[in-house]
Order: structure tokens, then sequence, then C-alpha cells
């Protein structure tokens, strides 16, 4: 008996078709295929911290099982969960909201996906200060937006000047998008230098600002600023973040924004229709974990601060890496184009794609290139790795590239 299979034309839409595939969930899938090989890869690829979440937030999520949380949860989080993030956005950042202009989502990336999608229309432009993080050109284009990029260097620690926002805006302009501390350069925006960015903004006041905190936490120099303290910016900001980062919790999946209630409105209804609110025990988790004073997860940033000096110090060593020195994250984004149009081990690398590569293929590293985020002169290192992984990734680049 024969089977006969029918014939289908599937026709996926122009939309997934033009969507680019993350790069830095990419770079780990190509590692773990490689590991599945038998090679021994050091992962520095991806953005998640190694250390386990705190038990005391672990403990409330037992709670809350044993309490029989098992319920659908309100669209934008529960009312102790968001009156959590109103006290830490107090505490933490002098912003205050009101509980119509929280909503929680299931992590931070839904919180950017659902302000795209309420926000913009075909067309309508968005600044990108560059690096950005690899996932915001193409939730801008999802909307129909489109990504203008800017162009900075490691030479201005990777930051937008307020001559440079001048110039990049246009009739079309509607939001600006960025991240500080950034992913993937560690540098912290200033109070200063935002209010610069602020003073020119003041001309278009159409124009509202994303301000992706996630890394707040994660912070070396002692102080963060955000846009939303200025009282001429607090209308027409969208202050996002989440736990993922900060309290080890990338597989709880909690973000949440701070914003306009207008905007915050419209992301509960677009929220509401697509995944309605998040995980029941992962909230009733991020209740305590907003609420425990910063202290509780020092320990984390203090070996971050460790593991950076140490991976700058290693990178010093190695000709070619010209390294600036990240005020926050877990990430260090050398410029390696010193390496372009050289050949190693008969490779040639052309571009900063190439040195990823041969990065992963000669030295059994998984890195990032810096070209998902905006940046084609650089590679991105994560540092969230243990102080032997760091010290022997470096060896192996070390060793490939001489």
């Amino acid at each position: 008996m024969s089977t006969q299979v029918s014939q289908t034309n599937i026709k996926l839409s122009d939309k997934i078709n033009a969507l680019k595939a993350s790069a830095t969930l990419a770079m780990a899938a190509k590692a773990r295929e490689l590991r599945g090989e038998g090679k021994d890869i050091i992962g520095l690829s991806l953005g998640e911290p190694d250390f386990n979440t705190p038990d005391f937030i672990k403990e409330a999520a037992i709670q809350a099982v044993n309490d029989d949380y098992n319920s659908y949860t309100p669209v934008d989080g529960y009312i102790e969960l968001k009156d959590a993030i109103i006290t830490k956005f107090k505490r933490d950042n002098n912003l205050t909201y009101d509980r119509s202009q929280i909503v929680v989502s299931t992590g931070a990336k839904q919180s950017l996906y659902n302000v795209a999608q309420v926000y913009l229309n075909p067309g309508d432009e968005v600044i990108l200060p560059c690096p950005y993080w690899v996932s915001y050109s193409d939730i801008v284009k999802l909307a129909g937006g489109v990504p203008v990029e800017v162009k900075t260097s490691i030479d201005t620690d990777f930051k937008m000047t307020a001559e440079q926002l001048e110039k990049a805006i246009t009739p079309n302009t509607k939001m600006l998008w960025y991240s500080s501390p950034c992913n993937p350069s560690g540098s912290i925006y200033s109070k200063e230098e935002l209010r610069a960015l602020a003073d020119v903004l003041q001309k278009y006041p159409d124009i509202i600002v994303v301000s992706d905190e996630i890394y707040e936490h994660i912070n070396y120099i002692g102080s963060h600023a955000s846009m939303a303290e200025f009282d001429d910016m607090y209308n027409r900001t969208v202050t996002v973040n989440g736990v993922a980062k900060a309290f080890a919790m990338t597989g709880w999946r909690i973000g949440y924004i701070g914003a306009p209630t207008t905007i915050a409105r419209a992301c509960n209804k677009i929220q509401g229709q697509v995944t309605s609110g998040a995980n029941c025990i992962a909230q009733r988790a991020v209740i305590t974990a907003l609420e425990a004073p910063v202290s509780k997860i020092q320990y984390m940033v203090d070996e971050f601060k460790e593991r950076r000096k140490l991976i700058l110090n290693l990178l010093a060593e190695i000709p070619g890496f010209k390294c600036n020195e990240p005020e926050g994250a877990f990430y260090v984004f050398p410029d390696i184009s010193y390496y372009f149009g050289k050949t190693i081990e008969g490779t040639t690398i052309k571009n900063a794609t190439d040195f990823s590569m041969f990065l992963l293929e000669e030295a059994n590293v998984a890195t990032v290139t810096g070209v998902a985020f905006g940046n084609d002169n650089s590679i991105r290192i994560s540092y969230a790795a243990s102080t032997e992984e760091i010290k022997e990734a470096i060896k192996r680049i070390k060793k490939a590239v001489s």
C-alpha cells in the first residue's frame, strides 16, 4: 500500500520572510550544535547571568505554588506587582507612576514589541543609536516602522551626541530608542548627556522616547539616570525594565513599562489579544524581588565588576583588540577592524561576522558579530561566565589570532 503525499504551496508572509533571526540566539544554537559534535565550546555569546536566581525569590515562587496561584492573571499584571513596580520606580529612579501607567509583560522584549505595535504606522522612523540591542531594528520593522541608525564609535564610548540626534530627525521621526546601560557596549548615558538629548527633543514634541533600562542595577559607576526624570520628558517617555539581568531571572520572563497612560492602555489592549497576562508564579516571585533592597543582589554586580577587570586586562594583551571600559552590563565590545583584510589560518577576515565565525571554528569560543547590533567593526563578548571560562576563552582567542 503506497502513501501518497499531497503537494501544498505554502507561502509565508512577506513580513516573516524579511525578518532576521536573532543573531545572539543563532550563535547560541550554533554553539550547542558544535558541542553536540563533541567540540569543547566556550559560550560568551548569550546575555544571561551565570548565577542562579536568589533563594529568597525562589522561596516566594514556591509559596505562590503552595498558595494555589494557578489562574489567569490580569492582562497588565497583578495589582500587588504593579504597586511593587511603582515603589521601585520611585525608590530607584525618582519616577512617579500610578497603576494605569504600568503594564507587566512576558519579558522586556514583549514590552518593547507592544510599544512599537501601538505607536508606529508604516513609514514612521525610529532613531536607533548604534550599537543597539539586536532585536530593536526588527521589532521596529515588524510594526511597519523604519529604523534610522545613528553610527557611534568606540572613541565616543558608543554614545550618540545631541548634534547627531538633531541631524537624524526628519518629519517622519516618531520615536527614539536606546538602552542605558547599553547592550552591547556597556555604555551609560549620564544625566547631563540625556539632558542634551532632551533639549534637542524639545523642538520636536511629537517624538517619544523608549528608554530601555534592563541593566540598570549592573552599574559600575554608582549613578543611573532616566530620561523620564526630566519634567519636560516625563509625558513622552516609556521606561522599560525587567528582572532578567540584575536578578538572574532570564527564564522567568517578566518585564514591565512605566509610560504615559495612553500608551500603557494601548499596550494592555494589544497584549490582551496576543498573550494576555504573564505567568502567575513568576509575577508573585517578582513582587518579592522588587520589594527587596537592591543590596541583596549586590554580590552579583561585584562579581561582574571583577570579571570586567579581568577580561579587559586579558584582551589588552591581544594585538588588534581595541576596547573601551564599559560602565555597566556584562559585555565588552572591542573594535577588531585591525584584522579586516588579513588571512589567519587560511581564513580571510573581511568583516566582524567573519571574525566571530573564525573564533567559533578555530578557537572554539562563541561571540556575536557587531553587525547584528548595527556596528560593523566590533564583536560582543559576554563576561557572564566563570573566571576560569573567561581565562581559557581569551587564551584560545589569543592563540588563534597569533
